[in-house]
């Protein structure tokens, strides 16, 4: 089962100019997973990824596919009540963050830097949901936005603004 990749397939094997204004519809649970492999494969190491979508968006399923994709083989569970998860093993590491508990922006930001000044020793790939709860701006970082559509889901991944395209 192939993942449908924007609109333009050239596009899906970087991450170019191009890549961030494609589309993808996900159908299913593997297609969502099979997403977030590829996205594993393609940013930049020590990228922080926000994950941005409602409950049941799919923003979960993304990360466990950035765990199959950088050899993590524990399963990758939402941190809703741990708020991180570190899988130190993985090439590269992987910090998972869930800020849905946190409403305080200077809880969520306190957190998030603490992690962050981790993730980047670690040189890992970070992935945060719900990082609409953080009061910081994050220029640097990559935003997949998933939606609810149909059946499925669709995704958008957006570069940092500081990116050169």
């Amino acid at each position: 089962m192939e993942v449908n990749l924007c609109r333009d397939t050239e596009a899906s094997d970087s991450l170019d100019a191009d890549f961030t204004q494609c589309v993808w519809e996900l159908e299913t649970l593997e297609t969502t997973q099979r997403l977030g492999q590829h996205l594993a494969r393609q940013l930049p190491r020590g990228s922080i990824l926000l994950l941005k979508g409602q409950l049941g968006a799919g923003k979960t399923s993304i990360v466990q596919g950035l765990a199959e994709s950088c050899g993590i083989t524990e399963p990758i569970t939402s941190p809703t009540f741990a708020l991180a998860q570190h899988y130190p093993d993985g090439n590269p590491p992987l910090v998972h963050l869930d800020l849905y508990r946190l409403e305080a922006p200077g809880s969520a930001d306190e957190l998030f830097l603490q992690e962050e000044e981790e993730a980047r020793a670690l040189g890992a790939l970070m992935a945060v949901e719900w990082p609409e709860r953080l009061g910081l701006e994050l220029p640097d970082a990559w935003q997949l936005e998933l939606h609810h559509a149909g059946e499925g889901r669709r995704a958008q991944l957006n570069c940092p603004r500081n990116a050169s395209t």
